[in-house]
């Protein structure tokens, strides 16, 4: 049985390696990615502040999936003023395709309505397919495409 908590700091250690995890993937998608090491999240912070849900899915005792929701001011010119930002959703490979990643959003979401928000969103890239399945089969729609481009490369 899948079982889900808000992460805490001994947490810490692995969830590190999840976003190390999550980098190397996504480095696939976007040729921008500095090359030296970076984080995207202040995990410790976000586990540490009230208005940040970090999310542990376990399995046997064993953490396999994460998830974040962020509570953000939105753009001056949309409504509502703040919705939830969902982020750092990461799965490890033997459990993809489970409903891991499902059970995590729905988490985040009830999360973000107990605390009276009713607009989520998230960031995923354009050729991150798999992901984009998994989003809409969920619910979620887009809103605008990001594109750029680079001169130099």
């Amino acid at each position: 049985m899948i079982t889900l908590r808000e992460a805490n700091l001994k947490d810490l250690p692995l969830l590190l390696d999840f976003e190390a995890a999550l980098i190397a993937y996504e480095r696939e998608f976007t040729p921008n990615l500095k090359k030296t090491s970076f984080h995207y999240y202040d995990l410790k912070t976000y586990i540490n502040d009230s208005s940040t849900a970090v999310v542990v899915a376990e399995h046997n005792d064993q953490i396999i999936g994460s998830g974040y929701g962020l509570i953000r001011e939105n753009k001056a010119y949309k409504n509502p003023e703040f919705y939830v930002f969902l982020g750092f959703m990461y799965v490890i490979p033997e459990y993809r395709g489970k409903g891991v990643n499902k059970k995590i959003v729905d988490y985040l979401l009830d999360w973000g309505k107990n605390k009276g928000y009713n607009e989520f969103q998230l960031d995923v890239y354009a050729q991150n397919e798999s992901a984009i399945k998994a989003y809409k089969k969920v619910g979620f729609s887009f809103e605008t495409h990001t594109m750029r481009i680079n001169l130099k490369e």
